[in-house]
């Protein structure tokens, strides 16, 4: 073939590998949980969200059920699943308004009365993210 045909396909060089910095990069479930980096989708916050919810009160109720309300077992393991609870809940927050490309630190908005709760809800719940690259990283959906 020669070169100056119009119709001929673009020829690539398939041993070099050039990366595409639009392309989002795979993050872990360790990631996805205790980062406050990146971006995530609507999917991945409410299947994180739900699942996350279950297994504690899972294993709350299980405890409960093996030692009973009136010993002091449960309570120490609740407070023991709390702490992490709420910093994974934090993470995945923080990238879901980082989907939206705005800082972490709108996770405060839910702590206006009324409004505030609403608003999150809103915004890291039910809106999509930023369509493309934004200043958080590439586009997860």
């Amino acid at each position: 073939m020669s070169s100056d045909n119009p119709y001929q396909p673009p020829q690539v060089d398939a041993g070099v590998a050039v990366p595409n910095q639009s392309e989002p990069k795979t993050q872990t479930l360790v990631l996805v949980l205790f980062s406050f980096q990146g971006r995530i989708p609507r999917r991945v916050y409410w299947a994180t969200t739900l699942a996350l919810l279950f297994v504690f009160y899972a294993i709350v109720f299980a405890v409960v059920s093996l030692f009973g309300p009136d010993s002091n077992v449960p309570t120490i393991v609740f407070l023991m699943l709390y702490i992490p609870l709420i910093w994974v809940s934090l993470a995945i927050q923080v990238k879901r308004w980082h989907d939206r490309d705005k800082s972490g630190w709108w996770i405060l908005v839910g702590v206006i009365p009324i409004i505030g709760p609403l608003w999150a809800f809103a915004e890291t719940g039910c809106l999509r993210g930023t369509v493309g690259p934004n200043s958080y990283g590439a586009d997860p959906t």
